[in-house]
């Protein structure tokens, strides 16, 4: 589905969750109550639900708050704006994690934001697709450049993590976990994603663009698509959950302060709040490598980042990278 201005203007019109009828839609946007329907009738496959009732019109089954720049740059804190360099919200976007990587062979300056209401091919781990409803979640992507290689940035994705788990729980969010590499979760079920993607030479400069998905809500329809246990805040909080644009600011305000220092600094400064969050450690898990599969229970993470594993035999390994999934003791 395209996205042109009557579309557009038809989301804006509906998103109080109020009923609008079909005749006062046609005539605010200059088209017949045929072509409303004709609209209308695509955005279930964008993850906006509709509802209709004979007698009073259409209405979306819950409220959409749609980005907001000013809003947004509102409620970031001073320092943060001045390390920010332009923020861009796009109604509809491949992957805000590719427009941003495309950007910088393009010579576009640190500290660029890219946010979208919805994309076509997001971007998870191991090339996995994000699901990514329309106006339901937060969708982010920030560009930072760094003077050091990319071995200066070992462990970022963790430190990413801490970051957006410091915004949650000023948002009110608890009992949330951090599980290695990247992942946001809630009660053992995913929450929210990270993917780090590193450009650069290997002596230095090199740049980073950090994308992030928080899940605020799924739609029934989008969530069927999806492959293993989640949740939302509307979920976790309902009516208590935050606005999406206050909770863009406020993971902005916690993100770009880090990422600022994260080439001199590294991991240690974030490391003990990491653990403190590790929501795997003790847990029984399975470790996917490749092709590989290794069995055991986690023994936290190196200062380095690495995932300590102690296997069946009680043998102690360090990982860099793998997929790892839960299961029971003694499964």
């Amino acid at each position: 589905m395209r996205f042109n201005e009557t579309k557009l203007k038809l989301i804006h019109l509906l998103a109080d969750g109020d009923f609008h009828s079909g005749s006062k839609l046609a005539a605010l946007l200059g088209v017949s109550r045929s072509a409303v329907w004709k609209q209308i009738e695509g955005f279930a496959d964008i993850g906006v639900e509709i509802v209709a009732v004979s007698g009073k019109g259409y209405r979306l089954t819950q409220p959409l708050e749609l980005l907001n720049q000013s809003t947004i740059e509102a409620l970031l804190s001073p320092p943060v704006k001045t390390l920010l360099n332009g923020l861009e919200i796009h109604h509809q976007i491949d992957s805000t994690n590719r427009y941003l990587v495309n950007s910088v062979e393009q010579g576009c300056c640190s500290g660029m934001v890219c946010l979208a209401e919805m994309q076509t091919a997001g971007k998870g781990r191991l090339g996995r697709q994000w699901i990514s409803p329309f106006g339901r979640n937060i969708y982010l992507s920030l560009l930072w450049r760094f003077s050091e290689g990319p071995g200066a940035l070992s462990g970022l994705s963790l430190a990413v993590g801490v970051a957006v788990v410091r915004a949650l729980k000023k948002s009110g969010v608890h009992d949330i976990g951090l599980k290695w590499p990247n992942d946001i979760y809630w009660r053992k079920r995913k929450l929210g994603g990270i993917l780090v993607e590193v450009l650069g030479e290997a002596n230095g400069p090199c740049s980073a663009v950090i994308g992030l998905g928080i899940n605020f809500y799924i739609p029934e329809r989008s969530a069927q698509s999806i492959d293993q246990d989640w949740t939302d805040l509307e979920h976790i909080l309902g009516q208590t959950r935050p606005s999406r644009n206050a909770m863009v600011s406020e993971v902005l305000n916690e993100l770009a302060p880090l990422v600022e220092g994260f080439d001199k600094t590294g991991l240690k400064p974030y490391l003990d709040e990491w653990r403190g969050w590790d929501c795997m450690c003790g847990e029984s898990v399975t470790l996917s490598v490749g092709n590989s599969k290794v069995r055991g229970e986690v023994s936290g993470i190196t200062d380095d980042g690495l995932l300590i594993l102690r296997d069946q035999q009680g043998r102690f390994s360090n990982f860099a990278s793998g997929e790892v999934s839960f299961h029971e003791k003694g499964a």
